[in-house]
């Protein structure tokens, strides 16, 4: 059983199904509002819902454009890329895991090849990377990742070569993405470090805050007793050592 099941299962045991989640918080069947920390590994650093992505998602359902044919959805998800990532014109593919998009992109340049983070990796010029591997800040979005490739003749030459595991998305799927980053365009213009220092004097004991990220003290053989007693509290952080948890914007500190 890996770390995330085993998460699921001890949320389970404590407070059965999860029956909604709004924000930060997962409301469940025993009427236990849960803080969630974990927030998904980052898919859900906008919040549980979806907001307008998931309106998005219904509206493309709407009209009933979701077959395996090339729609308008596809042009505004990598428009919508690039405006994230101003500069050079990248070209987007889409892989299912996160193993393959890092296969590609350092295929591609080993060494001007990254993650990104929102919030997180201030100190990099993503003008300069050559790969920029994005995960959808999109709750329901967990085999979704996207590569963003500069565009140029040897960079295309070599996706060519290497981006043979990549997927197409339904429309209603990529219009869901599209608005996800859209929102977190917006999000990255309004949310901040006076967002989340707020929390501070409650997590300081047990996390080193960058940004919203929350990087655990506690040592790694002690870690997942450390996930039981903040779940017997109430509160989800990440079940994973090396995938930080982080701070619940919005929650009452």
């Amino acid at each position: 059983m890996n770390e995330i099941d085993f998460l699921a299962d001890e949320i389970y045991r404590r407070y059965g199904n999860i029956k909604r989640a709004r924000g930060p918080f997962l409301y469940t069947e025993k009427r236990v509002r849960l803080t969630d920390l974990y927030q998904e590994g980052g898919r859900a650093i906008l919040g549980w819902g979806g907001g307008s992505a998931f309106t998005m998602l219904k509206n493309a359902l709407d009209r009933g454009a979701t077959g395996s044919y090339r729609t308008d959805f596809s042009y505004r998800l990598e428009k919508a890329v690039n405006d994230l990532f101003v500069g050079d014109h990248r070209k987007i593919f889409v892989f299912p895991s996160k193993m393959d998009a890092v296969a590609a992109a350092v295929a591609v340049s080993q060494d001007h090849t990254c993650v990104y983070h929102p919030w997180h990796q201030t100190e990099v010029d993503f003008s300069l990377m050559e790969c920029i591997i994005l995960e959808p800040a999109l709750p329901w979005s967990s085999s979704i990742f996207i590569l963003a490739v500069r565009e140029n003749e040897a960079n295309m030459a070599k996706m060519h070569e290497n981006g043979k595991k990549t997927i197409r998305l339904a429309s209603p799927m990529e219009a869901a993405v599209t608005r996800s980053i859209y929102n977190l365009i917006a999000a990255l213009q309004t949310r901040s470090e006076k967002d989340w220092f707020i929390y501070d004097n409650s997590i300081n004991r047990y996390w080193e805050r960058k940004g919203p990220y929350l990087f655990p003290k506690i040592p790694m053989d002690s870690y997942r007793d450390f996930v039981l007693h903040c779940l017997d509290l109430g509160i989800v952080i990440s079940p994973v050592y090396e995938i930080p948890s982080i701070v619940p914007f919005g929650a009452d500190r």
